[in-house]
């Protein structure tokens, strides 16, 4: 089996804010099933299955790449982070990752946080093929791919693929700074954040605070 990849492709990130250890922490989808990727290929439902029991019961898992590493051509195989969860849905491989608190870790979510658009917002597999199908038409997929043995998930900059995207990223700091900028003391922003609601003491707050608080409250107990 020889090692290959198929890319995501991007969007305008929908930044999400959550309270806990989420600096860094972002979600999206490393592939996308019954999509005809530019290398002609479909991944079909299911194909990660074995792959990912496999990853769950021994610990070992894909790892989080930029652009790749060496697989195409690089000389850095460094990981930025770690994949959190890993499971398919109807749409396809959808993956949470956190990225590292290292430079390369923050220099990446800079990347990703980035306005007025991100600067990355590609997903990319990196796998190897255990099943497939050829076309016998001229208008079919070149292969239908139907298990995989996944290898790592990069985040990327040349997308091949605009059907699957990174759709969060969190930042506690961002959030944090947002409540102090409304009223709250950086004391009773990290207490919210960290505790819950029951961590701030009641007191008089402006409308815009008020507003916020409420929004932050009615996110908070649907999440």
């Amino acid at each position: 089996m020889s090692y290959e990849y198929a890319s995501v492709g991007p969007h305008e990130l929908d930044l999400k804010f959550a309270s806990g250890d989420a600096q860094g922490t972002f979600t999206g989808y490393g592939s996308v099933f019954n999509v005809l990727d530019s290398y002609r290929d479909t991944i079909l439902p299911g194909a990660f299955t074995q792959t990912l029991k496999d990853a769950k019961k021994s610990g070992v898992w894909p790892a989080m790449l930029l652009q790749h590493g060496s697989f195409l051509g690089g000389d850095d195989d460094m990981p930025v982070g770690v994949w959190v969860e890993m499971d398919q849905d109807e749409k396809g491989l959808r993956v949470t990752g956190k990225l590292a608190d290292t430079t390369r870790g923050q220099d990446t979510y800079k990347l990703l946080t980035m306005t007025p658009r991100p600067a990355i917002s590609g997903l990319s597999i990196g796998f190897m093929v255990k099943d497939f199908s050829l076309g016998t038409k001229p208008n079919d997929p070149r292969r239908t791919i139907k298990s995989v043995d996944l290898m790592e998930c990069s985040l990327v900059t040349f997308p091949a693929n605009a059907k699957a995207l990174i759709d969060g990223v969190k930042s506690i700091r961002h959030l944090e700074r947002v409540l102090c900028d409304a009223g709250l003391s950086r004391k009773e922003a990290k207490a919210l954040l960290s505790v819950g609601f029951d961590a701030i003491a009641p007191r008089d707050v402006g409308a815009e605070l008020t507003e916020l608080l409420a929004t932050f409250r009615s996110v908070n107990s649907a999440a």
